[in-house]
């Protein structure tokens, strides 16, 4: 892996570079990860055209972490910026490659990676990664900070049907409906938003840029 280093490197920096992301497309789980420059192992996937992924957490901003139920609602409100830009999107989960961390993410196409970091940094987030079909790369959203890469990715069993903790809680504790307009040629997944609940401004994580 190829490292471009700056006095901003975030601090868990080496955690995101050995990181592991799956990307859960309707017909299966497909899992990427860094290998040496140069490297490709597996297939691209198809669903993304050939396009940048830019994958994208809300959870655990500045590298701390933070309860289930904020996570959560940071996620919805997440969401809720991909559906108000209607970018297609897939659900994702990144962590270490033995599962003990994990964070939902989102796997998205349609936008620049200098908008990918920036909708990453609104968020507070330290850093996105961005597949393409020649290389996988760690970008931070402050600052020049960067890692490329090959990659290696590989088809895992299918997403459990269960929801998760953003489907479950849109605010902290309360439950409700989360519905996608999914495309029916490649499952990317755009999020509409639940208008007969909605989300309560005193609940809001401290998101920047977001009213």
């Amino acid at each position: 892996m190829h490292a471009i280093g700056t006095p901003d490197t975030p601090q868990n920096w080496e955690l995101y570079r050995h990181a592991v992301v799956d990307i859960h497309f309707p017909d299966r789980t497909v899992r990427v990860g860094p290998r040496s420059p140069g490297t490709v192992e597996g297939t691209f996937p198809e669903p993304a055209d050939g396009a940048a992924l830019h994958v994208i957490t809300a959870w655990n901003p500045r590298g701390r972490t933070s309860s289930a139920e904020y996570n959560a609602h940071a996620h919805g409100l997440l969401l809720d910026e991909l559906d108000r830009r209607r970018l297609a999107w897939w659900p994702a989960t990144g962590g270490d490659t033995s599962g003990t961390h994990t964070e939902e993410s989102v796997a998205v196409v349609g936008m620049s990676e200098d908008a990918a970091r920036e909708l990453g940094r609104r968020f507070g987030q330290d850093a996105i990664f961005t597949w393409t079909p020649d290389a996988w790369r760690l970008s931070a959203c402050d600052g020049d900070t960067a890692a490329v890469s090959g990659w290696a990715a590989s088809a895992r069993p299918g997403r459990s049907s269960s929801p998760s903790p953003s489907e479950r809680f849109r605010t902290d504790g309360f439950p409700a409906e989360v519905t996608y307009e999914t495309h029916p040629l490649c499952g990317a997944r755009r999020h509409v938003r639940d208008r007969t609940s909605p989300l309560r401004r005193s609940a809001r994580p401290a998101v920047e840029g977001t009213d």
